[in-house]
């Protein structure tokens, strides 16, 4: 998993508004005389408000936005941003598609818990889309604003630092579910489809793809996400289950064709964060749960090289007198380069599960192929990443999950939430075959 290693910046570093309110605000939030008047008020009006917040206005963050506005019938959404123009532009967007005045823009530093608290304080339920790092600082002002929450995670140690608030969340009564995005997210509510349509799982394979539609050489990709997460994905270990054990294995390995229809032989390699907690629920339940990205061939190697000649390496190292870290140089450098590439973009899931049922040896794939929205201009990646998470959301709002910190394939059936993608005009393809066992 990688991510203890990493320098993340710490919030308490961050300047913070002294103001009389704000010490009031703190005092209110964290003294535990006051918590039950606050657990009162907001069950109280939890019902009726039907009030949502974005944490993170880009790409994800937008159409998470869009989705809300269009199948959540929420009373208002708020737009928060650290950078209120972005707010406004992403509040704007979704004004003008749904034809109403729905969102609201906001200016908010994520990172100052006493303005994360005020911004809170306003709504019912948050879906964070900032960095992967920055989710368990807002978790925690969420417990203390009894704040339904969900994220798009990336990072199975820091949300396992997240879940770690699991009583306290229980305690202030308030559903918080990590990694709700695309992979991590959407992908593991394909492998719990599959579980819950055998009787018995051997194998789960996972696969997922954004890629442009019409790719160029060399890397023939398109950066559909921050750059840092690109080499997340592609730096850290993975998590998986094999042979019943849990274990790490090493990313940018095990090379494997994979043919897709709409696009013909793709390659597959592991990367990191897609199966988030899903190997240590299914322990015993299911042999083998695994995820792999699939790319235009070619991709791996390049990348490859990268990571073995050390230019993801985060020690800092001197630079003819100047400290820097290689990945600070990568990113600067590579993340803008890709952005030249402008394409239209689609998206491949694939999960594959071997089992059975009744007498019978059954194989199980489910198959999403989805292209970039012409009418909306959302990307697959922020159809697939933005609905997603919104689908959790709702139903965290309506009620309908339990209270706590909930590993993601714990919270919603894979049946449920594929069928809330299809109302969203997702197309899934679900094929059986099968075998009499003797």
């Amino acid at each position: 998993m990688g991510g203890l290693g990493q320098s993340e910046p710490d919030p308490s570093d961050h300047p913070r508004r002294l103001s009389p309110k704000g010490n009031l605000l703190e005092a209110k939030y964290r003294a535990s005389a006051d918590k039950a008047k606050t657990l009162e008020k907001r069950s109280s009006v939890r019902s009726m408000q039907n009030t949502f917040a974005i944490l993170g206005s880009g790409m994800q963050g937008t159409a998470a936005a869009y989705d809300l506005a269009r199948f959540a019938n929420p009373a208002q959404i708020l737009v928060g941003d650290v950078d209120l123009t972005q707010a406004a532009k992403s509040a704007d967007r979704v004004n003008k598609l749904v034809r109403r005045e729905i969102c609201v823009p906001y200016a908010v530093n994520a990172l100052d818990p006493v303005a994360l608290a005020t911004f809170l304080e306003m709504v019912d339920i948050v879906i964070s889309c900032v960095p992967y790092w920055m989710h368990p600082h807002i978790a925690r002002v969420a417990i203390d604003t009894n704040t339904d929450m969900v994220d798009l995670g990336g990072n199975t140690e820091i949300t396992l630092k997240t879940l770690a608030m699991d009583e306290e969340a229980k305690d202030a009564e308030i559903t918080i579910v990590p990694d709700t995005g695309l992979a991590p997210g959407l992908v593991n509510s394909v492998g719990c489809y599959i579980i819950e349509n055998l009787d018995e799982v051997d194998t789960v394979r996972l696969f997922c793809g954004v890629l442009p539609q019409n790719p160029q050489p060399p890397f023939n990709y398109k950066l559909t996400f921050n750059v840092e997460g690109l080499v997340t994905e592609y730096d850290f270990e993975a998590v998986v289950l094999r042979d019943g054990e849990v274990i790490k294995v090493p990313t940018l390995k095990e090379l494997e064709s994979i043919h897709i229809e709409q696009l013909g032989e793709m390659e597959a390699f592991v990367t990191s964060g897609g199966t988030s907690t899903a190997p240590f629920t299914f322990q015993g339940k299911v042999k083998n749960y695994e995820y792999k990205t699939i790319r235009f061939p070619g991709h791996c190697h390049l990348m490859s090289i990268f990571k073995d000649f050390g230019f993801w390496g985060e020690e800092k190292i001197d630079v003819k007198g100047t400290s820097v870290s290689p990945k600070e140089v990568f990113t600067t450098i590579f993340g803008p380069q890709l952005e030249k590439y402008v394409d239209e973009d689609q998206c491949i899931v694939r999960g594959i599960g071997i089992g059975r049922r009744g007498g019978s040896d059954v194989t199980v794939q489910v198959d999403i192929f989805d292209r970039q929205d012409r009418e909306t201009g959302f990307t697959s990646m922020e159809r697939l990443t933005g609905f997603s998470t919104s689908i959790i959301a709702q139903e965290a709002a309506a009620g309908n999950l339990e209270k706590g910190c909930l590993r993601y394939e714990n919270a919603m059936s894979g049946k449920a939430f594929l069928s809330e993608l299809q109302r969203r005009g997702i197309h899934i393809v679900v094929k059986e075959t099968s075998s009499h066992k003797l």
